[in-house]
Formats: C-alpha cells, sequence, structure tokens
C-alpha cells in the first residue's frame, strides 16, 4: 500500500435502487481527504456491465451525472470543477481491478449487490472491502430468512407469514384466508428481497391485499406479510467487526402512513429525529437488541438496525437489519453517528479501517491441509 490508500468505489447496480447507489458513491467521493486517499470509480450499469473510470486524486465533482460512466464512445470526457478531467472509461471486471486497489467500498444496493453477490466476487478475488460478508449480506437482505434467524436468536418480532408467489398465483383464496385468520387487517406486504421499501404496500382490507400482494409478486418470488402495531419507528446504527459500537437512537417520523420509497427519497414530509425522544431503558434495550442481531448474522463493518416500539404497552420489536444502509450525509446511519460524535468523513475512515482489518484476519485461515502436517 503506497502513501495514499487506493479505494475502489463499486456503484450503480441492477436493482430499482440504481439511482440511490450513485448518490451514495457521490457523496462518498466528496467527503474522502484527498490526501489520504486515491479514488477508482467503477460503475455498475443497469445491464449488469462494469464500467471502469480514471482514478480520481480528489473528492471534486459536479453532481452524480460524471458518474454515469460509459466505454468512452457516448459522451465526451468530461472536466470536473478545477480543471481535471475523467478520461474515457472502459469494461472492467472486479478481478481486473484488484492490482488497482487496496480495498473496496461496495455500495451498491439493493439485490445483486447488497444480498452477497458482489461479496461473492470480492472473496473469490480475494479483495478487501467494506461492510457485511456474503452470509450476513444474504441474510440480511432477505427478510424471510433475517425473521428465521431473528426467532432463533430470541428476538421480539412481529407475527409474520411467508408466502412464495407460485403459492400465492396458484392457491389464492386459501393464502388470504391464513393471513386473515392469523394476522388480520391491517397488514404489511413486502418483497423478500428488496430495499428502499420498494414494492411495500400496507393492506386495510382484502381488496388492498390482493393489490399488495401482486404489486410485492413483480419484484420477488417470496413475500412476507407482516402484522400491523401501531408503534413508533426507531433506527439505531451499529459500528465496528467484534467490537461494536452503537449510536444514538434515531426516529422516523413519515407524513404518511408508513415509511415507503417515497418517503425515504423524495421527501414527502418525512422528520427524521436524532436523537429521539425515548426512555433510556428503551435506548438500552435496542443497543443490546442491535447488537445480538448483529452478531448472530455474522455483521462486519456497519449496520442500521430498525425497531418497532409499542409505545403504549412499551413493547420494542426488531424489524430488520441493513447490511449497506443508506450512506449519504442526510441519510440515517451517518446522521445518527454524526449525532454520537463520529462526522461522515471519519465515519469512512473507520470503515475502511474495519474492511482492511477483517481482510487481514481472514488470511490467517489455512486453506492448504498440506500445511497441518
Amino acid at each position: 500500500m503506497g502513501n495514499k490508500i487506493r479505494l475502489g468505489i463499486i456503484y450503480g447496480g441492477k436493482s430499482s435502487e440504481h439511482e440511490v447507489s450513485l448518490r451514495t458513491a457521490y457523496s462518498i467521493i466528496k467527503a474522502v481527504d484527498a490526501d489520504k486517499y486515491e479514488i477508482l470509480p467503477v460503475y455498475v450499469q443497469l445491464d449488469g456491465s462494469w464500467i471502469k473510470g480514471e482514478k480520481l486524486s480528489g473528492g471534486v465533482l459536479e453532481g452524480v451525472q460524471p458518474l454515469r460512466l460509459t466505454d468512452g464512445n457516448e459522451r465526451p470526457d468530461e472536466e470536473r470543477a478545477g480543471g481535471e478531467i475523467i478520461p474515457a472509461a472502459k469494461p472492467a471486471s472486479v478481478f481486473a481491478i484488484g492490482q488497482e486497489i487496496d480495498v473496496i467500498f461496495p455500495v451498491v444496493h439493493g439485490p445483486n449487490g447488497e444480498d452477497g453477490t458482489i461479496q461473492g466476487l470480492l472473496e473469490l478475488a480475494n479483495l478487501p472491502y467494506v461492510g457485511a460478508g456474503v452470509m450476513a449480506s444474504a441474510v440480511g437482505m432477505d427478510k424471510w430468512m433475517m425473521k428465521n434467524v431473528f426467532a432463533q436468536a430470541g428476538l421480539p418480532q412481529v407475527k409474520f407469514i411467508g408466502v412464495l408467489r407460485s403459492e400465492w398465483e396458484k392457491k389464492q383464496e386459501e393464502t388470504i384466508g391464513r393471513i386473515e385468520q392469523q394476522l388480520g387487517y391491517p397488514c404489511f406486504v413486502k418483497p423478500a428481497n428488496m430495499g428502499s421499501s420498494v414494492g411495500v404496500s400496507k393492506a386495510k382490507d382484502r381488496d388492498q391485499l390482493i393489490e399488495a400482494m401482486s404489486l410485492a409478486a413483480k419484484f420477488d418470488r417470496r413475500l412476507i406479510i407482516e402484522e400491523f402495531v401501531q408503534a413508533r419507528e426507531l433506527e439505531i446504527g451499529v459500528l465496528g467487526n467484534e467490537e461494536l459500537i452503537t449510536s444514538v437512537v434515531g426516529e422516523v417520523i413519515a407524513a404518511k402512513e408508513f415509511y415507503d420509497y417515497e418517503a425515504k427519497y423524495k421527501g414527502a414530509g418525512t422528520e427524521l429525529q436524532i436523537p429521539a425522544e425515548v426512555p433510556a431503558h428503551v435506548a438500552v434495550q435496542m443497543e443490546e437488541m442491535a447488537k445480538t442481531a448483529f452478531r448472530e448474522l455474522d455483521g462486519s463493518g456497519l449496520s442500521r438496525v430498525d425497531f418497532f416500539w409499542d409505545e403504549a404497552n412499551d413493547k420494542l420489536y426488531i424489524n430488520e437489519v441493513n447490511t449497506m444502509p443508506g450512506f449519504t450525509p442526510y441519510s440515517m446511519y451517518p446522521m445518527l453517528f454524526q449525532a454520537s460524535g463520529i462526522g461522515y468523513s471519519d465515519l469512512i475512515d473507520r470503515l475502511v479501517k474495519l474492511g482492511l482489518e477483517r481482510h487481514a484476519d481472514k488470511q490467517r485461515n489455512i486453506v492448504d491441509a498440506e500445511e497441518l502436517e
């Protein structure tokens, strides 16, 4: 490793969260210390093509548009503020960039990125990277599996039912009856593998349930239906590998009925209250449950853990773990740690260090059985 850390940022991706990922990559590039880092942007286009840009010596970019890399045949070279030029990009793969980087920060959100697929590629290429590994990423993305892990760990959560898309299509009436009997209305319907509340609906009656199930089934073959609980939506950040620290508690106060994609990324009057006004015992319980969930998934680096707090009955339910949460300066996770005394640039530094430390620890594993002889 030279004087500067060669940080590769993989962003974009084949998912509905493509634009969110672009904004995350832009924010990181803008925030890193140019004296510490040399950035290699790697753009995963919507069709799955990987495009490598030229190395950036600083973090000056004017908007996300220059990050929409092409092979150079569709646009001229672009000039950044300060007179630096981004030359034409070229096709790349994770195996081709291994010699050009020291560590990768993968910020491809949603399926085909946050679900362990990119993490698997990085493991095969033996490259250090920021964030959760293959298993934690996969389980953290799959709400069905995640809820089973929570149940095994004894973490309280709202009642839920898992339904296959094929089951819904072949046995609609039977499935509706089971949902109505076990959960009732209102209830939430979600694709098992999707982030940013994409495809999530609140159903108040049978007609809305049918509509919600049909919508969720467009995004995934496995669906989750959850019991509705009148509760406040609380979130907490976790940072670390094995020695963990947590942030202050934050609260999402949605102007709409629930915190959907529009509320998250298009404003819609949603308010984030940091720190949240909750009793001390609730904050302590959240810290303990968040760390337990993180460890049960074998998390590393970062996670945002979401909860429902039924204030009237003083009951706390874990909702989900986000292993690669929104990471712009105005996203909940960085804001939680900002309020906890760790600024955005410092947070990036810590995550890069954690990624390098975890990779170094993995290199201690024996891979050749003959070494034992």
